[in-house]
């Protein structure tokens, strides 16, 4: 035989290759039928002894009984295993056990209802292939209840494993909606995402954690409840300009560089050019943005950088600001917004922080309100500001990617019910969990 602990002999009639196809070591595969809703597949084990698990003395056996699971599809259908399990009687007078059936863990857990094969192919379909758990029950052939009652298990111990926190050094946070109910019926909105954005023993971002809330208090209690030794090891705290998150890496994480993130030290930029751009607009022509409306039309060239922009958008540009006079504070809100952004696109780290340091200075006394309360808030955020010169660039560009994957997963799923399934599949979907050491034959 191909199984070298297989201990039947030899002259029984049983196919090698056939067993070699089924893919259980120490199961033979019996018979093969083929019926309506996919595969039913009968096996046994040739195991001829067995000890007891009370008291280890050699037993007898009792005949078998036949239990059913769910297998892993194969070609495209459904299949069911009948394990004709070996029921076993303890001699041994004095042992509290009298008879028992045959277990291995390894095919499939005690009253299991998948095999370790099934739960490892839905597990990886949730985790790589955007699947859903309606979608992996339909290629089951069970339902979502009975698929989700083997899975969330699974994914529970993962997530309970305190070994998928270490090593975390740069530790990103950020946050979003994660159902549009009544907070009353579904709990709060908002959710509060932590992300390791270390690049030495994961090579791309993964999501730590989920917890409900958007505010400093809960992400101070998830950092209060990692311990000290976790938030010894953090180097690096970025974020975006949220106040309540600022206080709680104040308060937690006092050895860490807060950093506050690139992508939307631009966006508030960008935001307040945009304010600039429609305030003058109703202050001209008494109405928001039309087509032919010179501003209007160069709503998107403002956002795009300068070093972007075609000969034909700077001739367009250059006849929208010279329209009227008013729109002289559009092109200096516009060049300062390009400073902005060109701060992260100096040749050397000391050069950007040069220029973010003279717009700190120059920005909050201009003369239009939107640019100095734009300057007003980068003076405010100065030290995480200026920190993403001192850390190498480091941002929470990760952080949002993580969301995309979240909000992809959401829609992919139709939506959530459940904060805790919800939770347990974003933690799966992202990597933030390892189910890989529970379902191992």
């Amino acid at each position: 035989m191909l199984n070298s602990t297989c201990a039947c002999p030899v002259a029984l009639d049983r196919c090698d290759r056939c067993d070699l196809l089924l893919g259980l070591p120490g199961l033979h595969l019996i018979s093969v039928d083929r019926a309506r809703t996919g595969f039913l597949l009968e096996v046994e084990s040739c195991d001829p002894v067995a000890g007891c698990p009370g008291c280890g003395v050699i037993a007898a056996g009792h005949g078998r009984i036949v239990t059913s699971m769910i297998d892993a599809p194969w070609a495209d259908r459904p299949v069911r295993i009948r394990w004709r399990k070996r029921r076993w009687i303890c001699r041994e007078e004095a042992c509290p056990v009298v008879t028992f059936v045959e277990q291995d863990p390894a095919v499939c857990p005690p009253r299991g209802l998948l095999t370790m094969r099934a739960l490892r192919w839905a597990i990886g379909q949730l985790r790589r292939e955007g699947a859903t758990i309606q979608g992996l029950a339909r290629q089951l052939g069970t339902t979502w209840n009975t698929l989700w009652s083997q899975v969330q298990p699974v994914l529970a111990r993962a997530a309970e494993d305190p070994t998928r926190f270490e090593g975390v050094q740069v530790l990103g946070v950020d946050e979003h909606v994660w159902h549009h109910r009544d907070p009353r019926l579904r709990g709060p909105k908002e959710l509060t995402g932590m992300v390791d954005l270390t690049r030495s023993s994961h090579p791309v971002a993964r999501l730590l954690d989920l917890v409900p809330g958007r505010s400093g208090k809960s992400y101070r209690d998830w950092l209060d409840e990692r311990g000290e030794k976790f938030r010894k090891r953090v180097e690096i705290a970025t974020l975006d300009p949220f106040q309540g998150y600022k206080n709680a890496i104040d308060d937690q994480l006092e050895d860490a560089t807060c950093v506050l993130d690139a992508f939307h030290v631009v966006k508030l930029a960008g935001a307040a050019v945009d304010d600039v751009r429609r305030r003058v607009q109703q202050e001209t022509l008494g109405h928001r943005g039309r087509t032919g409306d010179p501003l209007y039309g160069i709503r998107h060239v403002l956002r795009a950088g300068r070093e972007r922009i075609t000969g034909r958008q700077l001739a367009r540009l250059d006849a929208a600001f010279a329209a009227h006079p008013e729109h002289v504070a559009v092109e200096v809100a516009y060049h300062c917004t390009q400073q902005v952004r060109e701060v992260f696109h100096q040749p050397t780290s000391a050069a950007g922080r040069r220029l973010a340091e003279k717009l700190i200075t120059s920005l909050p006394s201009c003369p239009i309100p939107e640019i100095a309360r734009l300057g007003k808030t980068l003076r405010r955020w100065k030290t995480a500001f200026l920190a993403y010169f001192d850390t190498n660039g480091a941002s929470n560009g990760g952080t949002e990617a993580i969301n995309g994957i979240i909000e992809l997963s959401r829609r992919i799923a139709r939506g959530f019910r459940n904060f805790e399934h919800y939770r347990l599949r974003m933690l799966l979907i992202t990597g933030g969990l390892d189910a890989s050491p529970h379902t191992q034959l």
